[in-house]
């Protein structure tokens, strides 16, 4: 039986950069459940893939800092855009800070795939466990067993699980003594509580509003949907909440002080779509007359749209959810290489790890990161 220098689980943005980086491919393999390659990569960020952000931090993720800052720092957003720029790639900028693919995902896969030739592909083999004898891997999967001196778990997350996804990375680790923090939806939307419910008849209308959820601050859109809360900066709010509140500023940047001796009504002078405004004035109990009549109890009820306190019932689960959080304790794994310190020639790399960015290319550039320094320390 043929034994492959390394086994690959997963052919998504990590495994793919992995098997880039190698300098003899003949000798590595990618097993992959799906029929083809770099399917969430496809539909990621509107089908044009958004693969990384203009600024990276360490604190642009739910993560053990100490574990990603040097690997993010070492392969940052400038190597990555120099990396691709290289292979051809074009791209333009969102937001004056989101980097995607020209046109769509397509140009970003189909580096890839010219930089993995040579590299075995194992498409439509789902892996059900690994084990090691005599020194080898053995990874079992529906198509037989594959052997080989090294393991890269680069499996993803549970998100997206139309496109395949399983815990198959999460039970390979566990088999080996590994921890797994506790397993979440996150960058999705939010469930509703009975006395929010009235957010569901404004589903496809969105407001730019600012947010706070614990210690952390987000502006931008949000989208009032039949389920709930989303838009960016609610899956952003995701990532960091537990559970209880979550204020949110309707009126950002907006003095309402400035127009207290209006005559014109409340409804006209506030930064809100008729709409919304009508929902908030009937949800608390607001009058819609002329500004200047209102009362200090009026203003009180108005002030509430500049701080309204929102508790998510929930969310709307791993379905709609872009990422994982939690996932492989990150303290039992070599910040260096990526390989366990429990078991030898045993890496894992991206999203199966507890390292969770937010929305904007952060999971995109963790995922590539991580990769490329595993695959230089294999080779050093």
């Amino acid at each position: 039986m043929k034994v492959y220098e390394n086994i690959i689980i997963g052919g998504g943005a990590a495994g793919l950069m992995f098997a880039a980086q190698l300098s003899n491919k003949k000798r590595s393999v990618i097993v992959e459940g799906n029929s083809k390659l770099g399917a969430k990569i496809e539909i990621s960020g509107g089908g044009a893939c958004n693969f990384t952000n203009k600024k990276i931090a360490p604190s642009d993720y739910l993560a053990e800092k100490s574990f990603i800052k040097e690997t993010l720092k070492e392969y940052n957003n400038r190597w990555l855009i120099s990396w691709l720029e290289e292979r051809g790639l074009e791209y333009r900028i969102k937001n004056g800070r989101e980097y995607f693919c020209k046109k769509s995902s397509k140009e970003i896969l189909d580096i890839f795939k010219r930089e993995i030739r040579g590299v075995k592909l194992r498409l439509s083999t789902r892996v059900e466990s690994v084990s090691k004898r005599d020194g080898n891997f053995v990874v079992k999967s529906s198509r037989g067993d594959i052997v080989g001196k090294r393991v890269i778990v680069a499996t993803g997350g549970l998100s997206f699980p139309k496109l395949g996804a399983t815990d198959i990375g999460y039970e390979i680790a566990k088999s080996f003594g590994h921890r797994v923090t506790p397993l979440q939806p996150a960058l999705v939307g939010f469930t509703l509580q009975p006395q929010d419910a009235f957010f569901k008849s404004l589903s496809g209308v969105s407001v730019a509003v600012a947010l706070k959820v614990g210690q952390r601050e987000f502006s931008g859109s949000l989208l009032f949907a039949h389920k709930g809360l989303s838009g960016p900066v609610i899956l952003n709010a995701s990532l960091f909440w537990q559970k209880g509140h979550i204020e949110i500023d309707f009126l950002p940047n907006f003095n309402l002080e400035s127009i207290k001796s209006s005559s014109k009504s409340l409804s006209n002078l506030l930064p809100l779509p008729k709409r919304v405004a009508k929902h908030f004035f009937d949800a608390l109990e607001i009058k819609d007359s002329a500004a200047k009549y209102l009362t200090k109890e009026d203003w009180k009820r108005v002030e509430e749209l500049k701080s309204y306190s929102f508790a998510p019932a929930g969310t709307f689960g791993f379905s709609k959810a872009e990422v994982t959080k939690g996932g492989i304790a990150v303290e039992e794994i070599d910040q260096e290489s990526f390989m366990s310190k429990k078991v030898e020639n045993l890496y894992f790399l991206g999203e199966v790890l507890d390292v969770t960015g937010r929305l904007g290319g952060f999971n995109f550039q963790w995922a590539f990161a991580s990769a490329t320094k595993c695959a230089r320390a294999i080779e050093s």
